[in-house]
């Protein structure tokens, strides 16, 4: 059986799959929505309701959760920018995501940018997505591979480009596994532009023979926000009192920063060590890890005050309070076995970096942040616990050794800033212009050379 038969095969199947487990995604939904991961009101939307298509031009964007989402708020503006009479569609699948991307989008896009979640792939309910929306271009970001969702848009001729690519070595041994289904999702990409060029060439081994990488998004995302009130209150509580945080910590990690908090108080007896849980409704999980310390809540309402020795800041939008607040910052998922989470966002804030030995999310950032002398990894050993706190202490101890790898760090993530306009740049040959006339009956825009990768003369991807 060849390549392209094993791949219409499998496309075949998950669309069947897909359709016959609708009743009991509904079911899934319902549940999400009592433990809170979904908005009740919005379930709709997953089901592919609640369309309020703008007139003229709509580029569609989506963006699975935080990271991606705050990742392609720059390149909005850098749309927008191009085009004054654009419109954007922002698809998102979680709630932390929809509820962050309300709060970051600059006031001045809000009338032209609208935000839904994004249907799961049930045939039906991306069918009537799709109908109801009708983009005239479809962008999607980091690694969103759903096959029905993509195979649905291709099918309306709408031009579609996958930026900020992101396949790890795990996803791509995985796809390997379906190599004609890889091919058939991701053929259906006119354009694909990686964060890596490690991505770029696992992409390219499964049939992304145009696949390039001009940088990482995430590079270039604006600095997290704080309140300055709120800023200025707490600077006064913590006053001169070193404090550090770990922050998007991991369940496995948070009692390693507790029983590092306990060793580093024997010399630093004022020190504050502030936790933020990756996932705010874990704060009680947490505190309730601090037996004998004097820990508070940010979730509760609970400032420091001079005793406090421990405060979980359980709160969802807030590491750019903290980031300012600390002297260092151990960025989590990285002592545990998950692969670590953003280091550049410390960098941005002047904030001296450090992770553990699981970054392979992140590695090209880190590799470059490394040899920029932009951060310090720490070798976990037998004991992570032992190992943080010296790696804390060392920190705490030399401000000259921290400023200096602050600013490196910082600097590395500068160099990015132009990353949004380039992509921007990329994508328009993609999008419509103020006279585009080949949007056809139905939303479907007619096929042409260019769009259909019949010229040649467009980058075409043939395998993801």
């Amino acid at each position: 059986m060849s390549g392209t038969w094993r791949g219409a095969w499998a496309a075949a199947l998950w669309w069947g799959a897909a359709a016959a487990v609708a009743p009991a995604l509904r079911v899934h939904l319902w549940r999400r929505a009592r433990r809170g991961k979904e908005v009740t009101a919005r379930l709709p939307e997953r089901y592919g309701h609640g369309a309020a298509r703008p007139p003229g031009r709509l580029v569609w964007l989506h963006a699975a959760s935080v990271g991606e989402t705050m990742s392609v708020l720059p390149l909005i503006g850098a749309l927008a920018a191009r085009d004054p009479a654009l419109h954007v569609l922002v698809t998102t699948g979680t709630v932390t995501s929809a509820t962050l991307f309300a709060e970051r989008l600059p006031p001045a896009l809000a009338a032209r940018v609208a935000h839904r979640f994004v249907p799961l792939d049930v045939p039906r309910w991306v069918a009537r997505f799709l109908d109801a929306w009708r983009p005239d271009t479809a962008v999607f970001v980091e690694s969103e591979l759903w096959p029905n969702l993509i195979a649905a848009t291709h099918a309306r001729r709408i031009p579609m480009a996958l930026v900020n690519a992101r396949m790890s070595v795990r996803a791509a041994r995985r796809w390997a596994r379906a190599p004609g289904l890889a091919r058939q999702v991701l053929s259906a990409f006119t354009l694909v532009l990686a964060q890596s060029e490690g991505d770029a060439a696992r992409l390219r081994a499964l049939g992304a023979t145009g696949a390039t990488s001009p940088g990482n998004l995430k590079f270039a995302a604006a600095p997290l926000p704080a309140e300055p009130a709120d800023l200025a209150r707490l600077a006064a509580l913590v006053g001169d009192r070193p404090a550090w945080v770990a922050a998007s910590t991991h369940p496995g990690e948070e009692a390693l920063v507790i029983a590092a908090h306990r060793r580093l108080v024997a010399d630093h007896p004022d020190l504050l060590t502030i936790i933020v849980p990756r996932h705010p409704d874990r704060g009680a999980e947490v505190a309730a890890l601090g037996g004998g310390i004097d820990l508070a809540r940010r979730s509760l309402g609970q400032d420091p005050d001079a005793g406090t020795q421990v405060l979980v800041a359980d709160t969802l939008g807030e590491l750019g309070l903290w980031y300012r607040l600390a002297r260092l910052a151990f960025v989590g998922g990285s002592l545990v076995a998950h692969g670590g989470q953003n280091p550049l966002e410390p960098a941005r804030l002047g904030c001296p970096v450090l992770v553990g030995p699981h970054t392979w999310n992140f590695t090209d950032i880190l590799d470059g942040m490394a040899a920029a002398g932009g951060l310090f990894r720490i070798d976990a050993g037998p004991d992570p616990a032992a190992a943080l706190a010296e790696a804390v202490a060392g920190m705490l101890t030399n401000p000259e050794g921290r400023g200096a790898q602050a600013r490196a760090a910082a600097a590395f993530a500068a160099n990015q800033a132009e990353l949004p306009v380039r992509i921007a740049e990329a994508l328009s040959p993609l999008l419509p212009g103020p006279g585009d006339v080949t949007a056809a009956p139905g939303g479907q825009r007619a096929a042409s050379p260019e769009t259909s990768g019949a010229s040649g003369e467009r980058t075409r991807v043939n395998g993801t």
